[in-house]
């Protein structure tokens, strides 16, 4: 089992930036694939970032948000710059077994609860 806690969302003007924070524990984290996710009202949830023995990234946040982790802390960032108000949504941390370059959610066994992620106009 992987523990996930989110936080760092909030309200930010359209152009500023914010840092997601996800904090991880019950599992050696190194050994499980990380990444974010993202959902709109009324959207299905999407792939936004993660890590295999690289990084990769959504069409729509490459050039924007960077995804990073710090090992020692166990805990996985998601930076992000340039924010546009499309990008408003719940913002979740994910875990899995494995590693491949997959951005389908059904692919990630344990989830975060979280963090509102609001950029206004």
């Amino acid at each position: 089992q992987v523990q996930l806690v989110e936080s760092g969302g909030g309200l930010v003007q359209a152009g500023g930036s914010l840092r997601l924070s996800c904090a991880a524990s019950g599992r050696t984290f190194s050994s499980v694939q990380m990444g974010w996710f993202r959902q709109a009202p009324g959207k299905e949830r999407e792939f936004v970032a993660a890590f295999t023995w690289t990084t990769y990234y959504a069409d729509s946040v490459k050039g924007r948000f960077t995804i990073s982790r710090d090992n020692a802390k166990n805990t996985v960032y998601l930076q992000m710059n340039s924010v546009k108000p499309e990008d408003t949504a719940v913002y979740y941390c994910a875990a899995r077994d494995g590693w491949s370059r997959t951005a389908s959610p059904d692919d990630y066994a344990y989830w975060g609860q979280g963090t509102q992620v609001t950029v206004s106009s």
